[in-house]
């Protein structure tokens, strides 16, 4: 078995990580590594075609993503994030689920900068919040383009400022990347197919 099998088996059935025990933990976390120690992409930050696209999160370790399955009548659906290395943007994507007709959706706009072979910076400048049927959520390409010509959300639609972080690829191929965050968080995704 491959090493990326033996990832993609492990975080298998974990829900993005809110299932995982403390031993599923420390076997993902050691098949991460393994993994990033064959990474086929020397220099990500400079494979724009194979960082472009929308990304779905398979499992992180992130508190702040992990706490949205905590409130108790609503649950997380997918999440993205989304990369337009034309005009290095990334927007990241949260669908929230649980009670029909009220499902909501976060989004949030950035902006990255490369600063090394594999680290971009990303600061973030807006921040929007909303039921998905309201905005007309159907696929987070459609969202981006409303987010990119200006649209406005009331009443949750507001700009950032003053909040950056980063992230270092430590792993890229055509279909899965890793990433490790400015506050320890590990994330992996796959890469959707189409809809880019």
């Amino acid at each position: 078995m491959s090493k990326k099998s033996v990832l993609l088996s492990a975080i298998a059935g974990k829900n993005r990580g809110t299932l995982a025990n403390e031993l599923d933990k420390i076997n993902i976390l050691e098949a991460i590594t393994h993994l990033e120690d064959i990474n086929p992409t020397d220099k990500p930050t400079q494979e724009l075609e194979l960082l472009d696209g929308n990304w779905r999160l398979l499992y992180t370790t992130s508190r702040e993503l992990l706490g949205l399955n905590r409130f108790p009548v609503v649950q997380m659906g997918q999440i993205y994030q989304c990369i337009r290395t034309e005009n290095t943007r990334v927007y990241n994507i949260a669908e929230i689920t649980g009670v029909p007709f009220l499902e909501g959706l976060v989004c949030v706009a950035a902006h990255f900068t490369p600063t090394s072979e594999r680290r971009v910076t990303v600061h973030f400048e807006r921040s929007v919040l909303g039921l998905q049927r309201l905005m007309g959520y159907k696929s987070p390409h459609g969202i981006i383009q409303q987010v990119e010509s200006g649209k406005k959300f009331p009443p949750l639609d507001f700009e950032i400022s003053d909040r950056e972080g980063w992230i270092d690829i430590t792993y890229l191929d055509e279909d899965l990347r890793i990433n490790r965050g400015n506050e320890g968080s590990v994330f992996v995704l796959v890469k959707e197919k189409g809809d880019g």
